[in-house]
């Protein structure tokens, strides 16, 4: 391999390894990110992909079950009612910020499902909208990378339910 093939290698991601050794197929994504307050976030106007395929992974506690972990497009809003029957719990709500990393494992913008299963066994619901798609654009664990993945394995992965999540 020469030095220049070398370098323009995108090293892999903890969730790409863990997708390589489950045998799932995958595609890489880097996104453009900006500053937003105290927090990066993914730039994804103007983009060649459709915002209803990428999704956001979103990190709240029940008050019930404790952690969990919601899954949607980023163009869509979580209902937290339909997310708290389907989890039984009475209600759910956001983890605040400044628990985020200490709870997930993973910074505001770098939530992913498949690393928080790995790590954390959270229960992980994906919004049915993902079962219709097909294919999928999910954070692989760093601000702006990101990785497309068939629903259906992404489920199988992680455990995952499909279920009605958005407003």
């Amino acid at each position: 391999m020469s030095k220049k093939s070398k370098k323009n290698k995108i090293d892999k991601t903890l969730v790409e390894k863990i997708l390589d050794k489950a045998n799932m197929k995958y595609e890489q994504y880097i996104f453009p990110t900006k500053q937003e307050g105290d927090v990066e976030q993914l730039q994804v106007d103007h983009l060649a992909e459709d915002e209803h395929h990428i999704y956001k992974t979103l990190a709240l506690t029940g008050n019930k079950t404790g952690p969990l972990v919601g899954v949607l497009p980023i163009d869509e809003h979580l209902s937290y009612k339909k997310l708290a029957k389907v989890s039984g719990n009475k209600k759910v709500g956001m983890i605040p910020l400044k628990e985020l990393v200490k709870t997930t494992g993973y910074e505001h913008g770098a939530n992913t499902p498949i690393g928080i299963y790995e790590s954390k066994h959270f229960p992980i619901y994906i919004s049915d909208i993902a079962q219709k798609q097909g294919e999928i654009i999910v954070s692989s664990g760093k601000i702006g990378r990101s990785v497309k993945i068939d629903a259906q394995d992404l489920k199988k992965l992680v455990h995952g339910t499909f279920a009605d999540l958005t407003e």
